[in-house]
């Protein structure tokens, strides 16, 4: 009688398809729940009733409530951060304008991103390190772009560079709270176009630049 071990040996089973759409419906009810109720008060059940799932379906598919956290903010990071980091010089605030411009058109994951990291700031909170760690790697990447833009000649203070770059994110994420409780008054996009050009222009005026403050 021959082993069965003596044939081919058998190839792993991808992931079934429904598996995937499944994920993929849980981390878009999940940012829906987390942006209008924030982690603390948005519940595995809150995700499960949106995609018409039990609690112990939601999560077998993600472990725990801070996993799906963590999920959803890389899912709400990735498309964005492979272009960022693509881009250099003007190019790249031109980008940080269009992403604002873009983020117009999708208020869902903007609402997500000003309630997390809002909520970041309190004790315990599981989304701590990563927006401690986001603002750490955007800024040094702000930072790396403004060494390009600034003269060679006449360069900025490192301090004042880091406080240019501190400066573009904090009108990014400003702006994007102010536009959202009054999108009627705030152009997220033009506002935007004019906060980061004028402190881009700032730098590459170089340190012996006027200043009217």
């Amino acid at each position: 009688m021959t082993s069965t071990s003596d044939g081919p040996p058998r190839k792993r089973q991808a992931p079934r398809a429904g598996t995937a759409e499944r994920r993929q419906a849980i981390l878009q009810a999940a940012t829906e729940v987390f942006a209008t109720k924030g982690f603390k008060g948005g519940t595995l059940a809150d995700v499960a009733e949106r995609v018409g799932m039990t609690h112990a379906g939601v999560l077998h598919h993600v472990g725990s409530k801070v996993n799906l956290l963590q999920e959803v903010l890389t899912y709400r990071d990735q498309a964005d951060d492979a272009v960022t980091r693509a881009v250099h010089g003007l190019d790249f605030f031109r980008h940080l304008v269009a992403t604002m411009r873009l983020n117009m058109t999708r208020p869902g994951i903007v609402q997500t991103y000003v309630v997390l990291s809002a909520e970041a700031v309190t004790d315990g909170n599981p989304g701590y390190g990563y927006f401690r760690d986001r603002f750490t790697g955007l800024r040094r990447l702000v930072l790396d772009e403004l060494r390009a833009v600034q003269p060679e000649h006449d360069p900025l203070p490192e301090p004042e560079l880091v406080e240019a770059a501190s400066a573009i994110i904090a009108v990014m994420d400003g702006l994007q709270v102010q536009w959202l409780i009054d999108p009627a008054t705030v152009n997220l996009g033009e506002a935007s176009a004019y906060a980061i050009e004028a402190i881009v222009d700032r730098v590459a005026a170089g340190a012996s630049g006027t200043t009217l403050l």
